[in-house]
């Protein structure tokens, strides 16, 4: 349909696997089968294009794409011109410089004429700029750990999640530099119907995020401590207070942040809060 919108999204990887369920748990139903490179939802205006995820910033740019899911490193480092809907809060990582297990680390002068290699050299570029170091920027697509080894370059700058791959190559992360996550982005030059399609789509990621990100809870409580548990588990607007079968207590249901549950799960302890249970929340709608 001419209506439709196209979200280009990451083929394989760890970033295709979370952008996909984000979609699926927005209620949005497709086939994705191997090596299946476009589908389009069965019950939502929106088809997919399945790619590389350093291709998906131009293909937005230029209009294949009105929407894609992307790295914000690949985002920055191609430098494309789109909008940024929203951060997903996955696929978290950091761009660091590593340099060999056994040298000395004085600060990022380290690098003052020296050899980095890296596959994100705009990133860098701008990094050691602001950071008035002349290093020689090596850019190379894959393998950047293995530089220091060969005689490439004294040190590297590349994507690190846990450090383990470094260490396997007998590096050791010394300066992080930047901090990317999922986002959604756009396409500048979208219609007025396009927009609105856009709009259901958010509206769904928010209720799918909200409710990722709190909880509700339920818990007894003796009637003399409901002020001061309800001042621990305030809710949305407020709780729900039920009176149980026992004189003297109610259950209390409630909404709040996973968070703010964990940080006062002792005072409601302390305050007499039985029996609490906290229940995921599938999506949210304010």
């Amino acid at each position: 349909m001419e209506n439709n919108i196209r979200i280009a999204v990451q083929k394989s990887g760890r970033l295709s696997e979370e952008s996909l369920k984000l979609i699926k748990e927005c209620g949005i139903k497709f086939y994705n089968g191997t090596g299946k490179l476009k589908s389009t939802a069965t019950n939502f205006p929106v088809e997919f294009l399945f790619l590389r995820d350093d291709d998906i910033p131009g293909y937005v740019a230029d209009g294949v794409a009105d929407l894609g899911i992307v790295g914000e490193n690949e985002l920055v480092e191609k430098n494309k011109e789109v909008t940024i809907l929203k951060k997903l809060g996955f696929s978290k990582c950091r761009l660091s410089l590593a340099i060999p297990k056994g040298e000395e680390y004085p600060g990022v002068g380290y690098f003052e004429g020296k050899n980095i290699a890296t596959s994100y050299p705009k990133i860098l570029g701008d990094y050691l700029k602001l950071k008035q170091v002349h290093a020689e920027i090596h850019e190379i697509s894959g393998s950047v750990e293995i530089a220091p080894s060969i005689g490439l370059a004294e040190g590297i700058c590349d994507i690190v999640s846990s450090g383990s791959t470094l260490m396997m190559n007998g590096l050791k992360e010394v300066e992080e530099i930047f901090q990317s996550e999922a986002v959604l982005i756009r396409n500048n030059g979208l219609s007025v119907e396009k927009h609105q399609i856009v709009e259901k789509l958010l509206f769904r990621m928010d209720a799918v995020q909200k409710g990722k990100k709190n909880k509700y809870v339920l818990l007894n409580a003796p009637n003399a401590s409901l002020d001061k548990i309800i001042s621990l588990i305030p809710g949305m607007r407020s709780p729900t207070i039920l009176p149980l079968a026992e004189n003297g207590w109610s259950s209390v249901h409630s909404v709040i942040s996973e968070d703010q549950f964990w940080e006062n799960i002792e005072e409601l302890r302390a305050a007499g809060a039985q029996g609490i249970l906290v229940i995921p929340i599938e999506k949210m709608v304010i």
